[in-house]
């Protein structure tokens, strides 16, 4: 699993951004807030979007901190962006799997008057978070930028954490077929790289370029995958030289012949083999392994 024990500083930070934003509860209960949050976060189904991730988004918002009009409000809404969380067949393939940005907006309305935090804020808190969603923050919005920003911000990591990122992004959909998977991570990737730049915010443009190539990177690396695992698909008879099983390093993303196998049990007319998700003119719709 993808999971690691809470750093001790998480809670006592988010007492202090909930205070500088105005919340009024007794101590404890705002750590009851905190605490339960950071059990979202840690959920075992989890290994990207984990607690990890919480804590390089909140060190990264940290990074641009000095643009944004109020760090503490941007940081309240790191807390909240991500803490409803699904990998699930049926999300995944109807494009709502990863992180549940709107569920994520809810419960910061639910939760955080009763701190006793202003409705306007919780209101902008809640709405940063929306703007997460396919990573369309406004450019009139420098504290939605920032965030944004803060959640795309381990793309730009090193290569040795980046290689990690990938392998963690393919577990929280581990159940989902090599070849759905595949094919739906690369159609992400390359609507990020289509976009004239993937951080909005000025100083997040700093992670511009080790993010481009990253993103270069794993789209061949998959492109290749991809090519393997169909080949694998049409046979054992398969010719290498179209990328068959023997063409190259071993697939990582899954055994090939696991994902025959899963592949078939996904296009299964048995509801309960079908993991969930409909099939549509004969195969499935691609899931949504977010980044």
């Amino acid at each position: 699993m993808g999971f690691i024990e809470a750093p001790q500083w998480l809670v006592p930070a988010f007492t202090r951004s909930a205070r500088a934003i105005g919340a009024d509860a007794p101590t404890h209960l705002i750590e009851s807030v905190a605490e339960g949050l950071v059990a979202s976060w840690s959920s075992p189904d989890r290994f990207h979007h984990a607690i990890k991730h919480l804590v390089d988004v909140l060190a990264s918002i940290d990074q641009l901190a000095e643009e944004t009009h109020d760090p503490d409000v941007v940081r309240i809404a790191g807390w909240y962006h991500g803490a409803e969380f699904t990998a699930l067949a049926r999300a995944s393939y109807a494009h709502k799997g990863g992180e549940d940005t709107m569920a994520s907006a809810e419960r910061a309305r639910r939760e955080l008057p009763e701190l006793g935090i202003s409705p306007t804020i919780v209101e902008r808190i809640a709405a940063m978070i929306a703007q997460i969603h396919r990573h369309s923050a406004s450019t009139v919005d420098v504290d939605a930028q920032a965030l944004s920003d803060a959640d795309l911000a381990g793309l730009a990591c090193e290569p040795q954490k980046y290689a990690a990122y990938r392998k963690n992004i393919r577990a929280e959909y581990a159940h989902i077929p090599a070849e759905d998977y595949l094919e739906a991570r690369i159609a992400i990737l390359r609507k990020l790289t289509d976009r004239p730049k993937i951080f909005c915010s000025p100083m997040g443009r700093q992670w511009e370029e080790p993010a481009r190539e990253n993103i270069a990177a794993e789209l061949s690396r998959l492109t290749v995958e991809l090519e393997r695992v169909e080949a694998a698909s049409q046979g054992p008879d398969a010719d290498p030289a179209a990328g068959g099983p023997e063409a190259g390093a071993p697939v990582d993303v899954t055994d090939v012949a696991e994902a025959a196998r899963l592949r078939r049990d996904a296009l299964s007319p048995d509801p309960r083999a079908a993991r969930g998700y409909t099939s549509t003119l004969g195969r499935s719709p691609r899931p949504d392994p977010r980044s």
